[in-house]
């Protein structure tokens, strides 16, 4: 009587069938494990875009505000606080303080 079904596979067959199977399980974990360091990192991009974005805006608005001032041109009250402020102008009359104390 002869012996019907599938033929037996040797061991050698199995030992590469339980490796490719260890070693497609652990690149499947590795995939895994970089997508999430990649998702992870776009994450932190779209974080500092959104602070950027608002870094740009803020800067936009200090410069509408100075262009408007060197359009309006300024008063001489303006141009005298600038100088006093930035340059250390001292008018006529004005009393200075020093600090010495550092």
């Amino acid at each position: 009587m002869a012996k019907t079904g599938a033929p037996k596979k040797s061991r050698r067959q199995l030992r590469l069938g339980l490796f490719g199977k260890l070693l497609l399980a652990s690149l499947i974990v590795a995939l895994g494990l970089q997508l999430y360091r990649l998702r992870t990192q776009v994450e932190q991009a779209e974080t500092q875009k959104v602070l950027l974005s608002e870094q740009v805006r803020s800067s936009q608005q200090g410069n509408d505000h100075l262009q408007k001032a060197i359009d309006g041109g300024g008063t001489q009250d303006q141009m005298e606080q600038i100088a006093r402020d930035e340059l250390g102008l001292v008018a006529p009359g004005d009393r200075v303080f020093y600090d010495v104390s550092n």
